[in-house]
């Protein structure tokens, strides 16, 4: 299970550009260091916890959903206008890595704090939607075989809910068969949460090696192209053919 934007989608801080965008045209008064801490969070509940701060913890709750609600449609229309306007690019290595995997039978999921209508102009403009099905599941010729948004689960990261969905897609039942690769403590996060086999951070997205390092984590990689090397030494999935391997390892 993989993270999107700053594992492997490539960020040059759009999100965190749009997020400014949106939160300086709303009048919401808060600094790029609080909203890089809440990326890879769903969308909306950035806003929700921003106004939250804002307005402070008297303030009825249903205030502070409808400010977040109005945010949130701003900083749709930047986010969308900036995604539909400008290139998308793998991460270095993204492709090869999905390539490693798919030739294993390891399945290949991205989960993503956008929603989905974001969430398909990325993967539109990557040509990773091509061949996907209704429900964003995909077969032989695929890049990808699923693709999950947060707004598809009732809450999004850090809650497991993303990745238990996904074990459901592919008739897993034992978490201990899934790796979940992200760039940010709430990927981490989602991970542990979720009882993975294992919880690894990239530090070469949004947070770097020193921010996720105080983290719980099973591994940081210095990209994704390390994942393959990781995955042959601590999950004995071999380079060139599988091994035995003890049971609860992911297939």
């Amino acid at each position: 299970m993989f993270d999107m934007a700053g594992t492997t989608v490539r960020d040059n801080n759009e999100v965190l550009l749009c997020f400014s965008q949106a939160c300086q045209q709303e009048g919401l008064i808060t600094d790029e260091k609080r909203l890089n801490a809440l990326m890879g969070v769903s969308k909306l509940e950035v806003f929700n916890i921003l106004w939250r701060e804002a307005l402070g913890e008297g303030i009825q709750q249903q205030i502070i959903e409808t400010q977040a609600q109005h945010s949130f449609l701003a900083f749709r229309k930047i986010l969308e206008h900036y995604y539909r306007s400008n290139p998308v690019v793998p991460t270095d290595g993204a492709l090869e890595v999905f390539e490693w995997l798919r030739q294993k039978d390891i399945k290949v999921a991205l989960n993503t704090g956008f929603y989905r209508i974001v969430t398909n102009i990325i993967l539109n403009k990557l040509g990773w939607l091509a061949g996907l099905d209704s429900q964003y599941v995909g077969g032989v010729g695929t890049i990808i075989d699923f693709s999950i948004a947060s707004d598809e689960v009732p809450q999004g990261r850090p809650e497991p809910y993303m990745i238990q969905k996904a074990m459901g897609v592919f008739g897993i039942t034992d978490p201990k068969q899934v790796v979940k690769v992200g760039d940010t403590p709430v990927d981490l996060a989602e991970g542990r949460n979720a009882g993975c086999a294992a919880s690894l951070g990239v530090v070469n997205g949004t947070h770097s090696r020193a921010e996720l390092e105080v983290l719980d984590n099973d591994g940081l990689l210095g990209s994704i192209s390390e994942l393959p090397d990781w995955l042959e030494h601590h999950l004995m999935i071999s380079s060139n053919t599988y091994h035995t391997r003890p049971e609860g390892y992911p297939q």
